[in-house]
């Protein structure tokens, strides 16, 4: 799959991995969507999420066991697959597992990471920092390709504003494309960190506005957090797309990027 080609791609998966049967299940129905439209698909899900607002919050099912469930997504639906990494020595055993290594966006400084993640050849997607400029994530980029690997991509996902609140600059989006190709995550973006008594809540309903926006302004690829029950998801349910409203949005964006395209 070929990123940064004129084609808007799609990365899209649940928050974390709930069980391999509900991974499974959200990575082959997203898949069916994106063949009928013939969009490039990217499943993604996280085997740990470790920057839960709460200790006694539900976090994954760990590297080991997470990344055999990637593993055996990616072979039987032959689609490519995105984890996150949140130690150095993580980035080997997951690039065994999956095609793209994501950097969350409280560690898109660390260089160890970076750099572990460079090292194993494979994409590396950046999440802005909600604390970044837009022209400061160039030393992110810089330390993954200082591994010799340009396959770098980089992501906004909306920046602090205030208390429990977050704001899209969409001129970062052109400053980020200067760099690598650029993603919109339009479900961070609408998060509200920390702000639901220990968990994160969300305005869900911003998604479809923003996604829109950031097509209008010409993005590269798009991340959507998608979920069969968004009330009952075990992580960031308050700010995930139901999946059932996925393929009349992609239906949408796709009309916005032919229309701009010319």
């Amino acid at each position: 799959m070929q990123v940064g080609a004129g084609r808007l791609f799609l990365i899209a998966g649940p928050c974390v991995i709930e069980s391999e049967a509900h991974a499974r299940s959200i990575a082959e129905a997203v898949q069916r969507i994106t063949s009928d439209l013939g969009v490039s698909y990217i499943f993604k899900a996280s085997y740990d999420k470790a920057n839960r607002t709460s200790v006694k919050s539900y976090r994954g099912p760990g590297l080991v066991e997470g990344t055999r469930i990637l593993g055996r997504i990616a072979k039987d639906t032959g689609l490519p697959v995105l984890t996150d990494v949140h130690e150095p020595a993580h980035c080997e055993v997951a690039a065994e597992a999956v095609d793209v290594l994501q950097i969350p966006a409280f560690l898109c400084r660390q260089t160890d990471l970076l750099v572990a993640a460079g090292r194993t050849g494979r994409a590396v997607n950046i999440k802005k920092g909600q604390f970044v400029a837009p022209w400061d994530m160039s030393h992110g980029v810089e330390k993954v390709r200082s591994t010799g690997n340009e396959r770098v991509i980089l992501t906004e996902r909306g920046s602090t504003f205030g208390y429990n609140n977050l704001v899209v600059d969409f001129r970062s989006l052109a400053v980020m494309r200067g760099l690598a190709p650029v993603v919109f995550d339009a479900t961070h973006s609408v998060q509200q960190p920390s702000a639901a008594d220990g968990v994160s809540g969300g305005q869900p309903e911003f998604i479809p506005l923003l996604a829109r926006a950031a097509v209008a302004a010409g993005i590269d690829g798009l991340f959507v957090e998608v979920h069969d029950d968004p009330a009952h998801a075990k992580s960031d349910g308050a700010n995930a797309l139901d999946i059932k409203l996925l393929k009349p949005l992609l239906e949408t964006l796709l009309a916005i990027r032919a229309a701009s395209d010319q």
